[in-house]
């Protein structure tokens, strides 16, 4: 009888946790786009001890396990093509920080170039200097409805549905980096690209620039790169830029 109780129990514990509604056995969802980051756990934890131990002491009273525990709950045992703002604000919430004025970063398909100039020039932050930015870079993630929660074979891909987790996580880490610019910002853009350096469905033309608070920044410096792929591009980059006053 009692061993019966205890089975029940854990049945109805299974059912019951918000979130677990997968069933072992199930078929995981078949997507275009790279699976989730082997080891994913292990890769956020430790890049959050060392960007609050290391990288910026100031956030050193930053919970990681808390952090990593609103992040898995976004998405785990969620469709990838229903991601929503609600899932992620806790952890928006938790890991926001402020950033010094006159050193907002902004970049749009310079991403290389942009990283190597921050990394030897400490006057600037990207969005990928920041807590969840720099946990973050270069990982994929999604869930799947079917256990065990996270689909490692494939993720959807931003042109297959709007609403993932990884579109949703970049969007609204981009728009708080965006809201908590202050004075004078700066912005690299890739001034190679035939469509044009400025693209208004990208995550700087969608949600960066919209989200830029006039009563903070007095104005944007446009930094258009040419060539960027060529050697020794940071000479470059003060002979090429443009001021719109906000």
């Amino acid at each position: 009888m009692v061993v019966l109780v205890v089975l029940v129990s854990a049945v109805l514990l299974a059912v019951f946790i918000p979130g677990r509604k997968g069933t072992p056995g199930s078929e995981v969802l078949q997507w275009k786009g790279q699976g989730t980051t082997k080891q994913l756990q292990e890769i956020v934890l430790g890049r959050c001890h060392n960007y609050i131990a290391i990288v910026n002491p100031e956030l050193r009273d930053k919970d990681c396990l808390k952090i990593w525990e609103l992040f898995q709950n976004a998405f785990m045992y969620k469709h990838p093509c229903r991601a929503t703002e609600e899932d992620f604000q806790p952890l928006m919430d938790l890991a926001r920080q402020s950033i010094p004025c006159n050193q907002s970063l902004f970049w749009s398909k310079t991403k290389d170039l942009v990283h190597r100039y921050t990394k030897t020039n400490r006057d600037f932050l990207t969005l990928e200097d920041t807590l969840l930015g720099y946990m973050a870079d270069g990982l994929s993630w999604c869930g799947d409805p079917s256990s065990p929660g996270v689909n490692y074979e494939s993720c959807p891909e931003w042109t297959e549905c709007e609403n993932n987790p990884s579109s949703m996580y970049w969007k609204m880490s981009s728009k708080m980096f965006a809201e908590a610019a202050c004075g004078i910002t700066q912005v690299m853009l890739n001034g190679s690209i035939e469509a044009g350096a400025f693209r208004n469905n990208s995550i700087f033309g969608s949600v960066e620039v919209v989200n830029l608070n006039p009563n903070k920044v007095s104005k944007m410096q446009i930094w258009l790169m040419q060539d960027i792929d060529g050697p020794q591009r940071y000479v470059l980059i003060m002979q090429n830029i443009i001021t719109l006053y906000i």
